[in-house]
């Protein structure tokens, strides 16, 4: 028997072994149990469902035909959504470049505040837009500028994270030539990092946008203005035709922003 065989023969005979089919029983009822539990605490109740497939099929007879009396004013009101994406993302981008040099490992300038830079991340990520926005309208009150505030906070953390991510997989050798020169840290990664890694940034901010503006559309659920509040308002008055052409509004707006900025993104690469 050669070498190869004999291998293969101990890797069947270890796959067969008591033992390791024990450990795929124990596996298997992990997981039943697992999702057992999770059926539980989401309450899931395949009979409601039943119940309720008719009652959506009443809704979509009664949406049609659209109303397009308020088209004016839902596209002034997804121009907010798209405003309140645009200028959320932005100042999250400019705040996440300083954010991730500092949570970069290999190249921050104060390594003892590396960790709690990351933990500050951790926590902007962890609150979504829509509870930041939420917060917001309380402190600023109704309309956009809350979902701005909503939007830029979240998203700060979730961008700075993942340039943070970038810059820590980046080669720094031609930082490190540039440093040799005696230019200082802040030259050095303007000039010898950020031209490498600037596409890589761009298209990442570039999915935040895109993403923002889909999230943005459920602000105005919570006050914070843009399409969202119509939405919001049909839903109430259970006014489907209006509700029909809101959405068919948001789905061309959005079809569009990903065509838009896919091919800006294959320009960047």
């Amino acid at each position: 028997m050669t070498a190869v065989q004999a291998a293969l023969a101990r890797q069947l005979a270890s796959r067969a072994s008591p033992a390791r089919r024990l450990r795929r029983a124990a596996l298997v009822v992990v997981l039943i149990v697992l999702y057992g539990l999770c059926w539980q605490l989401a309450q899931v109740d395949l009979v409601k469902l039943a119940d309720g497939l008719p009652k959506l099929g009443h809704w979509l007879a009664q949406a049609w035909p659209p109303d397009l009396a308020e088209l004016p004013l839902f596209a002034q009101r997804m121009g907010e959504t798209m405003a309140m994406a645009a200028l959320g993302t932005t100042a999250a981008a400019l705040l996440a470049l300083p954010m991730a040099v500092l949570a970069s490992r290999n190249i921050t300038p104060f390594p003892k505040l590396y960790y709690p830079a990351r933990w500050l991340l951790n926590a902007l990520r962890g609150i979504d837009s829509f509870v930041f926005a939420l917060l917001f309208v309380a402190a600023v009150g109704l309309g956009p500028f809350a979902g701005v505030l909503g939007i830029a906070l979240h998203t700060w953390g979730s961008a700075a994270k993942l340039f943070a991510d970038h810059i820590e997989n980046a080669g720094i050798g031609p930082l490190e030539a540039v440093r040799t020169t005696g230019a200082g840290r802040g030259t050095a990664i303007v000039y010898a990092l950020l031209p490498d890694l600037l596409p890589v940034l761009l298209s990442t901010t570039l999915f935040w946008w895109e993403f923002n503006v889909r999230a943005s559309t459920v602000l105005g659920v919570v006050g914070a203005g843009g399409i969202g509040l119509e939405l919001k308002n049909s839903m109430d008055l259970l006014d489907f035709s209006r509700l029909f052409t809101i959405i068919a509004l948001i789905l061309v707006v959005v079809t569009l922003l990903d065509q838009l900025s896919g091919w800006l993104r294959k320009r960047l690469v």
